[in-house]
Order: C-alpha cells, then sequence, then structure tokens
C-alpha cells in the first residue's frame, strides 16, 4: 500500500498524531495551580477556593473564571494585578511538580508504534520549552509550542496555527488530549478529534458538557485516541 508523501505507517492507516496539552495534563500542577488562584485572589480580597470549586467554575477564557466567582468581569486593572501576581506564584511553585503517572512511558509507547504527537500549550512559550526539556522528553514531539502574546485567551486560534505547522499530518488523523473544555473547542476549530482528561483544571462534569470521551488516567486517553485513529 502507498502513501501519501509525509506520512507512516501506524496500525494499517495513514499517521496517527496526538497533540498533547501541558498543564494539567502531561504536567500534573494543579496543586501550583490552586495556591497561585489563590494567592491572586487574597490580593483583590476573594476567599480562597478549594481544588472542587476550582474545577467546578473553571473556564477559558480565564477572565470568564473570575466573572463566576466576583459576579462581574474583572477590571482590566484587577486581571493584569491578578494575572501577575498568579503568574509570580505559579513559578514558585511549578518546580515542585511533576510529570502525570504514567505520561513517560506512553508517550514512549505511542512514539514507538509509528505514531507521531506534538505539545501545544497556554504555557508561555520561552518557559514550556526549557521545562518540557527538563523532563528529558521533548525527543519524543515532532513540535513543542507554548503561547505567544497575552495569557488568559483560548486555544483555538493557537491550535489553528499549531496544526498548520504539522507537515504531512491531517486534523483527521489527529487527536486533541487535554483537561479543559477549551481543549474540545479547539479540537473541533481546527476539524481533529478530543479525548478530555479529569487529572486537571475541569470537573468530570463540566468536561461532559463537550460532548467528547471523558477519562481519568492519560493511559485512557492513549486507549480512546487509537479508537478514534486506528
Amino acid at each position: 500500500m502507498s502513501y501519501p508523501a509525509g506520512t507512516v505507517e501506524f496500525m494499517g492507516k495513514h499517521v496517527a498524531h496526538i497533540v498533547w496539552d501541558w498543564n494539567g495534563t502531561l504536567f500534573h500542577d494543579i496543586d501550583a495551580v490552586i495556591s497561585a488562584t489563590n494567592a491572586a485572589f487574597a490580593e483583590i480580597g476573594l476567599e480562597p477556593i478549594t481544588l472542587e470549586r476550582y474545577r467546578e467554575l473553571y473556564r477559558v477564557p480565564v477572565p470568564e473564571f473570575y466573572r463566576r466567582l466576583m459576579g462581574r468581569l474583572p477590571t482590566t486593572v484587577e486581571w493584569e494585578h491578578m494575572d501577575e501576581i498568579f503568574h509570580r506564584h505559579y513559578r514558585d511553585h511549578a518546580p515542585r511538580c511533576g510529570l502525570a503517572e504514567g505520561a513517560e512511558g506512553l508517550l514512549a509507547d505511542w512514539q514507538g508504534a509509528g505514531g507521531t504527537q506534538s505539545i501545544l500549550s497556554m504555557h508561555g512559550h520561552e518557559e514550556l520549552v526549557p521545562l518540557v526539556r527538563g523532563f528529558g522528553i521533548e525527543p519524543r514531539f515532532v513540535r513543542v509550542q507554548g503561547r505567544t502574546g497575552p495569557s488568559g485567551g483560548g486555544k483555538s486560534e493557537h491550535m489553528s496555527r499549531h496544526v498548520a505547522g504539522l507537515d504531512g499530518i491531517s486534523p483527521r488523523r489527529t487527536v486533541i488530549i487535554g483537561d479543559a473544555v477549551d481543549d474540545a473547542v479547539a479540537a473541533a476549530h481546527v476539524g481533529a478529534y478530543a479525548v478530555l482528561y479529569t487529572g486537571g483544571s475541569h470537573s468530570r462534569t463540566s468536561l461532559a458538557e463537550a460532548g467528547v470521551p471523558v477519562v481519568d488516567s492519560l493511559a485512557e486517553a492513549v486507549a480512546e485516541a487509537r479508537l478514534l485513529v486506528g
């Protein structure tokens, strides 16, 4: 059987590709996120939030999350202030976080089976690349891309640029694995599949609203990806 230029065989078909989210998916940083969020809340007089409450209310774009807590959108000054505090505290806590359970083996297995994979994150690009490199997993990916420009927005346009840069890989053979409804929105935006993981920012109930498979482990996420494109 012959294949178009730029594709390889994977389980008998054209190349299968996973676009991984980073924060809350491959990188298990939810404890750092909650600590940084509560530090930002304290600065403007909001009560601390629990992990369960955070997962129930969290939305992208992030100012919408604050609207659900405050009853109104934050002002531009409030948003910029909270965003700066959040990232400062997050950088203090993040070095104590590690990869999600089983992530290294799953990445190796997918690559070994002939699939390709990349990272698209809303984590700032200049910080993301050395972080991924520090875990020794960068060679597993054909592309590692973080956010450029302001934080707090959605992923769809970033996903369009990311997928366009994946040489020879069709969105119809691509699965986005992430921890937020916004990952499913971005997948639909480019015509790809999505699988959502409960280990990060959203509750299972809120993830189920996206109408895509919802799983409790990355191993289950990869198994779903194989079913979707295998």
